[in-house]
Order: C-alpha cells, then structure tokens, then sequence
C-alpha cells in the first residue's frame, strides 16, 4: 500500500480533538490506514459491518469503560446511530477528568448520513476526507500519471498486476456497490436504474447539470433524479461542481457541473479498459478534465472554494479556486502537449481578475504562455497547491 498523506493530519487531528471522523467512499483505504494508526498507540478496532464486532458494542456505555485509555477505531459508524450520543457523553467524562483528546477515529462512507448523525459531537469532532490514491501518491509511489488517469484511484484497482485486472475489481465495485451498498444505507432505489444514470453521467463527463434531460432520458420525475444524484454525491461517488458567481452582472450560467469523481469508474461505467480505448473515445477530453480537476481539489483541501466559469456568451475557464484571503487561481485544463488558451479564458480572466493563470497540460515542462498564465504539469500543480494547504 502507498503511503497516504493524510496520515500525519489524521495523527495531528487526534492530538487536538476529542474525536476524528475519517470519510470516504467505501475501498478507499479507510481501514488500511486507520489500522496503520492504531498500530502505533495502545487501540482496539471495532468494524460495525460484522454482526460480532455489533454485539461486542451492544452495551456501548460498558465496552467503551473498559477501554477508556486506548484509541478507539470504529469503522462503518453511521450504522449504529444511537451511539453518538453515547460517544459525547464519554468524551465531555474524559475531558472533566483531563483525558480530552484522542479518544475514537471513526469511520464512515456516506458523508451525510455521518454528518447528520454526529451534529451531537459539535465542538468534539474533526471531519477529514480520504479519497482514493492521488497524483501526488501515486507519483511518489511509482504509478505512473497516465496508469492512475486509466484505472482511477481507489487502491486495488490502481495497483492491479494489470489493466485487465484493474478493470474487473472496477466493474465488481460498480455492482457490488449498486447492489448491495446503497440498499445497506436504507435507500430504495432501483439498482438498473442508478447505474443508467451513473453511467449517462460518465457519458456527459463534465456536463452542466441539466435535470430535465436525464429525467426524459430515465422516464422518472426530475426530483426523483436530484436525489439519486444526491445519493450518489452523499456517497463521495459524484462531485458537483458550481459556477462562479459574479458581481459584474454578466449573464453567467447557474447549473453545476457534474463528475464521476474517480477516473476508472468512468472508464469502466463507459467499458473502456485501456488506455487506445480512452483515447479513442469522444469522453476523452472530459475525463482527462475529470481527473485534474479532481486531484487539483485534492490538492486544494478544504481551505479553498472551488467553481468554474461560464458565461450565456462563451467565455470560459474550467476551474475557479478561491482562497479566504482573497486570492483567486483561474485554471483551464487540457489533454494536449501544445497548450493555447481560449479567447473565452481571456474574458474569464477580466471577469474574475485572478492572481495567478495556469493550464494543465499532458507534458511536464513549467513554461509562460504569457506573462501572467503558464503552462504546467498537473502533479507539479498539485504539489504547489498541497504546500499551500498545510
């Protein structure tokens, strides 16, 4: 397994809170690290998904008792929702009696539903996203862009021994997910039916968010659609991405953008298992600008507000990232070796006035296509952004 960079925060969040809650969609790497972490500390680890590991938890208030010195790791928390309020109950005892910090590491892989649940643990709890492997990981760890572009991230695809491997853990994701996850999470909805819209969305990678449509396309009511789309980004599955806002009073778009967050389920919702099938396809485009975009987030954290620009008359740029302090990073990405910016970038540019231009391209050379925008590498992007993050 690659090293994760969110270790040493996870490491530093439980020096500080009471309790840190780790989310991810499921196969992620979750346990692998949370275990990681338990090995070095006295800790006992419970996974919620086994009947035996529930039982030992049945009485919660007398189990956590006899483990009040140790880290506690509680994995698939949201499906023991009653036990929050137990866990705010030990915590405000261990901070009267001065143990305030690192008591439980929980683990989750509906973000809403564990957000919901935990509202009890305000002012206890730390919320930090793992996502499958990313271009920073996967380039210290030997997997090369391209490979982690193909496969997607999530560990036992990306380190398959091959492509047709890769694929197969993909696809059985895919089902099992649909089949046997989101049912797990109380949601009623009909597997056939969520994989014919997760895979439209693949088709429309990085498409405006256009409701109608899809419902037409799925013979289902359009607020029936909005919440499988909103399942599906509860299930860190699906990102939504906004427009960026003006007060310039330019006609600017208000739909979201919507992406498949993980590049290989993409490419598996669309049966594309190679890297000559991706670059014969017309999503190419689109799923290379998926993929950065998505390791640009990655990169970001949570510091930063991300959107992107569009206006009714063209003007363009595919990505806004905001910081609190003020400043602004306007980003277009493209799948090419020659960058050339748009006139629409341009426009976008006067619109958003930001401090710093770049283009994500496929090469690796840094160089000024003009004096304020340049052209860079999308792992050299995410190193520089991941250093203003800490």
């Amino acid at each position: 397994m690659l090293p994760r960079r969110l270790h040493n925060t996870i490491l530093k969040r439980l020096e500080q809170m009471p309790a840190v809650a780790l989310l991810g969609p499921r196969q992620s790497g979750k346990t692998t690290l949370a275990r990681e972490i338990a090995r070095q500390r006295p800790a006992t680890y419970l996974d919620l998904e086994s009947p035996r590991q529930r039982e030992r938890i049945a009485d919660p208030e007398l189990f956590l008792a006899g483990h009040r010195d140790e880290l506690v790791v509680i994995d698939e928390v949201q499906r023991m929702p009653g036990l929050f309020e137990v866990l705010r109950g030990v915590i405000d005892e261990g901070r009267a009696e001065g143990r305030g910090t690192g008591r439980f590491l929980l683990l989750g892989s509906a973000s809403i539903d564990l957000l919901r649940q935990s509202e009890s643990l305000a002012g206890r709890i730390s919320y930090l996203e793992l996502t499958p492997f990313d271009a920073i990981e996967a380039a210290d760890g030997g997997i090369s862009l391209d490979t982690l572009w193909v496969r997607g991230g999530f560990p036992p695809s990306a380190l398959a021994v091959d492509d047709d491997a890769s694929e197969v853990w993909r696809e059985d994701f895919v089902t099992t997910y649909l089949a046997r996850d989101v049912p797990e999470l109380g949601a009623r909805v009909p597997a056939t039916t969520l994989r014919r819209l997760w895979t439209m969305l693949a088709h429309q990678q990085g498409g405006l968010l256009n409701l109608s449509a899809l419902s037409r396309s799925l013979e289902i009511r359009g607020t029936t659609v909005a919440g499988y789309i909103d399942l599906l980004a509860d299930l860190l599955l699906v990102r939504r991405l906004p427009p960026w806002t003006s007060n310039g009073g330019k006609r600017l778009v208000r739909s979201p953008k919507v992406y498949v967050r993980d590049s290989g389920i993409v490419h598996s919702l669309l049966a594309l298992p190679s890297m000559d099938a991706i670059l014969g396809h017309p999503v190419v485009g689109a799923s290379w600008e998926g993929f950065s975009i998505e390791n640009l987030l990655i990169a970001a954290g949570d510091r930063v507000e991300a959107s992107f620009y569009r206006s009714r008359g063209g003007a363009e740029a595919d990505l806004v990232l905001a910081w609190r302090d003020g400043r602004r990073w306007l980003i277009e990405v493209k799948r090419t070796l020659v960058p050339r910016l748009r006139r629409g970038f341009t426009a976008a540019w006067d619109d958003v006035q930001p401090e710093r231009g770049f283009v994500v391209y496929a090469g690796a050379e840094r160089y000024r296509i003009r004096r304020d925008v340049e052209a860079i590498g999308l792992v050299e992007l995410c190193r520089e952004l991941a250093a203003l993050a800490r």
